[in-house]
């Protein structure tokens, strides 16, 4: 079954609440907060390297682009193109379903660790020449995310 990453999320964030919240008890907030967002990367750049070799020529900016549908699906994300070029894709998100969904859990806290954590990292997992370049995020309270994305050689 092909969920959206929005409900993918929702059922990992109830998961993760469970697991933070012992591992709070056990060892403190910050040290647990620091283990999940360490998972987390891990796990942003295995699902990268496994949708890199979906793509049938390879990595690039063209199925870098074509999988966005995945993470916007459901009206997860309201999204306003700014350039798009033969290295750049860049675009503002001013709607995040996701952290709207992460308030509504009571996760606001854990949410950039939950998701925006995964950005930069998901890069490095597709190909190590696609960088990230976000200043800001709705998540970190900013009135939208300004995703650049640029292939470098």
């Amino acid at each position: 079954m092909d969920i959206g990453i929005l409900q993918q999320r929702r059922i990992e964030a109830a998961f993760a609440r469970g697991v933070f919240e012992e591992m709070a008890a056990e060892i403190g907030a910050e040290r647990a907060k620091a283990i999940l967002s360490r998972a987390v990367i891990k796990l942003a750049k295995r699902a990268a390297a496994e949708m890199a070799r979906e793509a049938p020529e390879g990595p690039s900016l063209d199925h870098f682009e074509a999988i966005q549908e995945r993470w916007t699906r459901d009206d997860a994300l309201r999204i306003e193109p700014v350039a798009r070029d033969a290295t750049r894709f860049e675009f503002n998100v001013t709607r995040c379903r996701y952290a709207e969904m992460y308030r509504e859990m009571g996760l606001a806290e854990l949410g950039a660790v939950l998701s925006c954590n995964r950005d930069g990292a998901f890069c490095e997992g597709y190909d190590p020449k696609l960088k990230l370049t976000r200043t800001q995020t709705i998540m970190g309270g900013a009135s939208h995310c300004d995703f650049r994305y640029r292939v470098e050689e």
